[in-house]
């Protein structure tokens, strides 16, 4: 995917969208707006959304935000894998995501559902085209997502629609699979190569260099806790993952380095990953992830972590 989708010399920063879809907490349309202004602004020019944030929701806002741009000077992904299907009657409830639309995500990996998941995002986007498409958490679902989902995106690539393909996972086992087998541009990769978490580190990295497959590293703060926040990976950490933080806290304040710092950099040691993703709900959180992205930090810092 190098050279193809991201142009040389852009800020190594994206912007997730799933905080913008209602992530933990409500965000209102004018708080999307001014988060997704606040980071074109500082010159972040990646965007990341998926039918599941919110809903839809994610994907509405994060159009309508970047509507106003020239659609050139910004790359866009978002996922396929889920169909949202309309509700009646009850509301629809999410125990991470507030104020959804009435819509269930539903899992379809056949290739008729891959187009359908496609086609909606770019109506709900409201956008002329996706530059990257990605299978989300095929999980459970692997042989439909090779035997079906790849080969879809695989022909939509061919025929224009999207620049690049891929998968989007929080772990990393089986993206390695999809990397072997599969004609994949790019994988974005969740909380596996963090302060935290470096498991994929091992063996998916060095295969995604030799392969020439891009890595979108997301969530470098495993859902908030290398933040200050209260999650791991979207759910209550446990005591060794608390303890771990807390020790990795104290190394930064010996060496002067803000932990958020050191965990939105970590990644982009590796050659294999190209960009962090990192969300955001305020102006705030963006403009303090660049400067956490561009804080100078000394090698012998990274010696000891």
């Amino acid at each position: 995917m190098s050279g193809k989708v991201f142009a040389e010399g852009e800020l190594a920063l994206g912007l997730g969208g799933a905080p913008l879809g209602g992530l933990f907490s409500s965000v209102s349309e004018r708080e999307a707006d001014d988060t997704v202004e606040a980071a074109f602004d500082a010159g972040i020019r990646y965007f990341d959304t998926a039918p599941f944030y919110g809903h839809g929701v994610g994907e509405i806002r994060l159009g309508e935000a970047l509507s106003s741009y020239p659609r050139d000077e910004f790359v866009l992904s978002t996922k396929v894998g889920r169909v949202l299907v309309p509700v009646n009657g009850d509301a629809v409830e999410d125990h991470q995501y507030r104020d959804v639309l009435p819509m269930n995500p539903v899992f379809d990996f056949s290739a008729d559902g891959i187009r359908r998941s496609f086609e909606s995002s770019l109506e709900r986007l409201g956008l002329d085209r996706i530059d990257i498409a990605l299978v989300h958490d095929p999980d459970d679902h692997r042989e439909a997502a090779l035997e079906e989902a790849f080969p879809a995106l695989t022909k939509m690539r061919d025929e224009g629609l999207v620049r690049a393909i891929g998968a989007g996972m929080n772990q990393w086992e089986m993206l390695l699979d999809f990397v072997r087998e599969t004609d994949v541009d790019c994988v974005l990769l969740a909380g596996r190569y963090t302060l935290l978490d470096r498991s994929a580190g091992e063996t998916l990295l060095p295969e995604c260099s030799k392969r020439g497959v891009e890595v979108l590293l997301g969530g470098p703060y495993n859902s908030g806790i290398l933040a200050g926040g209260r999650h791991y990976d979207y759910d209550e950490p446990p005591p060794h993952v608390v303890a771990r933080a807390a020790e990795l806290r104290s190394v930064c304040e010996l060496h002067d380095v803000p932990l958020k710092a050191a965990a939105l950099q970590f990644p982009l040691r590796h050659d294999a990953v190209s960009r962090v993703v990192a969300g955001a709900r305020t102006p705030h959180e963006v403009r303090e992830n660049v400067a956490m992205m561009q804080h100078s930090i000394h090698p012998q810092f990274w010696k000891e972590v």
